[in-house]
């Protein structure tokens, strides 16, 4: 009872808040603040503080990267002034991101007088209200598998193409001359390939399915948070189950130059043959093993067995109770 009623004043609260910041800024305001305060907190700061932790503290930061001296920003190919490059060229193209998002709504809701891509103002009996909860969890589902989907094949069949042309070329002059990533290389890359490979494999699904608001933003913090740990470099990370994974994957793909792994969450790689090292099914089977899940579900499966014979028993022994009193 106590849970129920403090998630719904959480609601209430949650609702009340969307309420008066959907009814004071404009759509243009919303896509244009919120996202930019996601990629700021969740992106750029963290990423900031793993690089200063790098260079800063270098021989305590060696016992947590995976490619050990190598994987200090400051000892690869270009030193000091490389790192400058790519931490500028990645805010900027985050910014540039964010920029283009807004000049989109501009243009739509402004200037075509139509009605804003994204979900942001509803008119439910007049008044700006919260979407569905199931609405939420099917468009996030929806989001983040077309990301991955639209990702990997704009990454293996156009980035890593020999047909591909000046946006191969491009890709593997600028992304691919780190050799060993930190959170910033996430989003170091020419601006035409970063919005292509990053930007329109989230935005395009958000824009066909009309995605709230909240769901777009929910997915934004979701990947940010992704592109800062998966490409930071680090062996401790906060999920031992996908994260590990996703980190070895792509630190191979970089130190390979983009010969195999165009996915980082490994599924799409592996039903194609290009996964480099260990695959995503292998990663889950050593966590299995690790936490011992098979044995706990089966102790589960064993200690619910034993209450199912043991309710069954008591209500026989009822039944046989109640023909004695016959």
């Amino acid at each position: 009872m106590l849970s129920s009623w403090s998630t719904g004043l959480n609601l209430i609260f949650l609702s009340v808040a969307w309420t008066t910041i959907a009814a004071t800024y404009s759509p243009l305001q919303l896509e244009l603040v919120a996202p930019f305060v996601l990629r700021l907190s969740l992106y750029i700061i963290p990423s900031l503080i793993f690089l200063l932790f790098d260079i800063g503290v270098p021989s305590l930061a060696t016992e947590f990267k995976s490619q050990g001296q190598w994987g200090i920003p400051s000892n690869q190919k270009g030193g000091s002034k490389m790192v400058r490059r790519v931490v500028a060229w990645s805010c900027a193209n985050v910014l540039l991101t964010v920029a283009l998002q807004a000049g989109i709504e501009f243009l739509v809701t402004d200037v075509l007088q139509m009605r804003s891509l994204l979900l942001i103002k509803g008119s439910k009996w007049g008044l700006n209200h919260l979407p569905n909860p199931w609405t939420m969890v099917k468009h996030g589902i929806i989001g983040l598998l077309s990301r991955n989907f639209l990702q990997y094949y704009i990454h293996t069949y156009i980035l890593h193409s020999p047909t591909g042309g000046q946006l191969s070329t491009l890709h593997q002059t600028w992304h691919h001359s780190i050799k060993i990533p930190y959170s910033f290389t996430a989003n170091f890359d020419h601006p035409i390939c970063h919005i292509l490979h990053r930007f329109l494999p989230l935005y395009l699904p958000a824009i066909a399915l009309r995605m709230h608001i909240l769901t777009y933003l929910i997915l934004i913090a979701v990947f940010s948070l992704e592109e800062t740990f998966v490409y930071s470099g680090y062996n401790a990370l906060p999920s031992t189950i996908m994260l590990r994974g996703m980190a070895r994957r792509c630190d191979a793909h970089m130190m390979s130059e983009g010969e195999g792994n165009f996915g980082c969450l490994g599924v799409l790689d592996w039903c194609h043959g290009t996964t480099l090292g260990k695959d995503v099914v292998e990663d889950l089977k050593a966590e299995m093993e690790k936490h011992n899940v098979e044995g706990r579900t089966g102790r589960a499966i064993d200690g619910a067995g034993e209450a199912t014979r043991g309710f069954a028993g008591r209500l026989s022994g009822k039944a046989r109770k109640g023909r004695g009193k016959k």
